[in-house]
């Protein structure tokens, strides 16, 4: 009979280790989360330190898909902008009225301070590689490419009027959502601190 009740007992105990030890191997691991870029926000105007002036060859990065605008002052991320992109965002332009927001490598040519947009940085579309795929399909003339190719080459504004649509701008009225013909939109206080910094002929670089 004490060998069955040690038996008994012994048995107990080996369940209960074993159940503890089942419990545990169900226990959640914790997961270490890296923060994302997209979080990367600048914080409100007020809340902001201040740029530190003048930047070093300041440029412009807007990646599309992030719906993000940055700005570099030479290899020093310094401020990360939320934008809002054209109404159908995905996909380079191509010709007038699509509503994309173009993409490739610009320059800013003039600042409007009286913009309907608030504020706004006139951006060298069509470039390059939109007048030669516009010429290719047959979208302009070879006088129309000329034209084009003449202004970017003297850091002018291009020809605004062909098959290729122009008037994109970096420009105010909020980020919130994608609203614009193709442009990029800030919010007020954003672009209110970008346009102080931003000079005639400053790179644009728009990525997918």
């Amino acid at each position: 009979m004490p060998q069955l009740l040690l038996l008994v007992i012994t048995l107990f105990s080996l369940s209960q280790i074993s159940s503890r030890d089942l419990v545990k191997t169900a226990e959640p691991t914790t997961k270490v989360v890296e923060p994302s870029a997209n979080v990367l926000m600048s914080k409100p105007i007020e809340q902001r330190p201040p740029l530190s002036l003048p930047l070093d060859q300041p440029r412009i990065v807007v990646k599309k898909t992030a719906r993000r605008l940055l700005l570099y002052s030479g290899k020093k991320l310094v401020r990360t902008y939320r934008v809002g992109l054209g109404l159908s965002p995905v996909g380079d332009k191509v010709r007038e009225g699509d509503r994309r927001t173009p993409e490739g490598d610009f320059y800013i040519f003039t600042k409007n301070s009286k913009s309907a947009f608030y504020l706004s940085l006139g951006l060298s579309y069509p470039n390059a590689a939109h007048a030669q795929r516009g010429l290719r399909d047959g979208l302009i003339t070879k006088v129309q490419y000329d034209e084009i190719m003449r202004a970017l080459q003297a850091k002018r504004r291009p020809p605004q009027n062909t098959a290729l649509g122009g008037d994109i701008y970096i420009h105010g009225n909020g980020a919130q959502s994608d609203w614009t013909w193709g442009c990029v939109a800030l919010e007020n206080e954003d672009i209110r601190e970008l346009f102080e910094v931003a000079k005639v002929g400053m790179t644009v670089t728009i990525e997918p």
